[in-house]
């Protein structure tokens, strides 16, 4: 199956734009430049959308404008109402348990304490999704957690982590098909230099 959605996640509003929690929402900014489309208001889906044809297929790009533990609230609604499988369905979100500059996919699995991901999971009823993880680090200390994501990353790390949305991009058609060895392997062999 081919994807037919792809969510970025991240937390609404000036304050939280650059803050690491809000890396999905950096590669799915990329990804639509480089579809040269545009994401527009879609109250009925609580986000911000865009719909396109690749290869005479529907493309959907969505982020969430909800806050990041209640992006089910955009996901279901859009997958049930356009019939998309939760294996059809790409997320892009950060990463504590890798480092700046890395990345990996996956489909299936556990939320890991991922708020997006467990909403999005309980609002598809299924764990089935891709997932497209963006490294940000972790602060060393599971009661910092909250403040490290909500933050900044200084430079050298927003650095390595926009190498990884630039690798996204180049792989923008490749996603659409990501059970495809050579997909995972650029995926998650990628090395910032």
């Amino acid at each position: 199956m081919s994807i037919k959605l792809i969510v970025g996640l991240g937390n609404p509003g000036f304050k939280y734009h650059h803050t690491r929690h809000n890396a999905g929402f950096w590669a799915l900014e990329e990804l639509t430049q480089a579809y040269a489309t545009h994401l527009e208001a879609a109250r009925k889906f609580n986000g911000e959308l865009a719909r396109i044809m690749v290869d005479g297929r529907d493309l959907f790009l969505i982020k969430p404008l909800t806050f990041m533990n209640r992006s089910g609230q955009s996901v279901g609604p859009l997958a049930r109402f356009f019939k998309i499988q939760p294996q059809e369905i790409l997320v892009l979100h950060d990463e504590l348990d890798l480092p700046p500059g890395r990345m990996r996919i996956k489909q299936g699995g556990s939320h890991g304490g991922h708020n997006g991901l467990k909403d999005i999971q309980a609002a598809l009823g299924s764990a089935d999704f891709w997932r497209l993880r963006i490294g940000i680090g972790h602060p060393g200390s599971r009661e910092l957690v909250t403040g490290f994501v909500l933050t900044r990353p200084p430079q050298s790390e927003r650095d390595a982590i926009k190498q990884c949305i630039d690798e996204i991009r180049q792989h923008k058609k490749a996603l659409l098909n990501p059970e495809q060895a050579r997909t995972v392997e650029a995926i998650n062999g990628f090395r910032p230099s």
